[in-house]
């Protein structure tokens, strides 16, 4: 089976309202899930933190498979500014999920985490195995370590119990449904969200976070549902996988490559009191590669699909921003 294929079963996808999850509804709808089979669930009918619910929700429904998208999601300033939360809210749902998904019976869990579990200075490009090597990126910390422990307990519960819980941890994400909070959110839509008010506002300079060195490799969520469904239908998926593209660009180059996506033709400066985070950062993907999967959009194309989704959502009042 691949990527193109419709997985057996009723499948929960956690977290359907966010980027990751709505991209994973809409790849198996495409598919043609039936609406029976689709199981979400979003934040006021189903809180992921507490136990006693997702209990209940797990032991009523009986999903086959689970697609784990749910999280507290956030940029360097968020990480920095809420590590308590990050930490707690992203281990309890884990926690949660994994196991009441082994009580009542899932065949099948995919667990989603984030390249930022790897070691600040890890090895480029980030193979899985250096998982653990070395100390943590201080800025996602929080983050970083649930998510850890999120993959480590569908590793253990795998090596114990026989299920087939498993792991992926997508690179820089992005596409529709972002997050373009202008605080809040990671650097693609905080750059699209600020180059397009500059055009908007008619200004003559942009001011970009850091020096600019910085390197990073971007997934559009779209490739990443596909490589999801993908790893759901493997017999023997990994326990850990990297999904992502393999190469990278330096923030100072996807700052001009989105200044000529949103018209900006104005000055870019960078302010280098700000963090930078870490200094390069880039999937290797030859395990995903191996089991038949590689990512489809190119940066530019995906770039400049991703502001005409921006520029819709903008003036329909669905843009969001939290």
């Amino acid at each position: 089976m691949t990527s193109e294929q419709l997985p057996k079963g009723r499948i929960y996808v956690a977290g359907h309202r966010g980027m990751v999850g709505a991209a994973v509804v809409r790849h198996l709808q495409q598919l043609g899930i039936n609406d029976d089979d689709l199981i979400t669930r979003d934040r006021s009918e189903l809180n992921l933190i507490r136990q006693a619910d997702v209990e209940s929700f797990f032991d009523a429904e009986r999903p086959d498979v689970v697609v784990f998208a749910a999280a507290k999601v956030g940029g360097i300033h968020a990480n920095n500014t809420y590590p308590a939360e990050f930490i707690y809210d992203n281990l309890m749902m884990a926690a949660n999920a994994i196991h009441a998904a082994y009580r009542f019976g899932t065949a099948r869990f995919l667990f989603l985490g984030s390249t930022c579990i790897y070691p600040r200075m890890a090895p480029q490009p980030m193979p899985e195995d250096c998982l653990l090597t070395g100390p943590l990126e201080s800025t996602n910390e929080a983050y970083a370590l649930a998510k850890i422990s999120g993959l480590k307990l569908c590793e253990h519960y795998r090596t114990q119990y026989g299920v087939k819980f498993h792991s992926a941890m997508p690179t820089n994400l992005y596409g529709p449904g972002d997050n373009y909070h202008p605080e809040n959110s990671h650097v693609m839509p905080a750059m699209i969200r600020r180059f397009h008010e500059a055009v908007r506002d008619g200004l003559d300079e942009v001011v970009v976070w850091g020096t600019g060195t910085p390197r990073r490799e971007f997934l559009h969520v779209d490739d990443l549902a596909r490589g999801l469904i993908h790893l759901v239908n493997l017999d023997q998926p990994p326990n850990l996988v990297n999904v992502g593209t393999g190469t990278d660009i330096s923030i100072r180059e996807l700052a001009e490559l989105i200044a000529e996506t949103t018209g900006f033709d104005g000055k870019i400066s960078q302010d280098t009191s700000k963090p930078d985070g870490t200094p390069v950062k880039r999937t290797n993907i030859d395990l995903i590669k191996s089991t038949g999967w590689q990512p489809r959009i190119d940066l530019e194309t995906g770039v400049r699909k991703t502001y005409e989704d921006f520029l819709r959502a903008s003036q329909s009042g669905a843009l969001r921003a939290v």
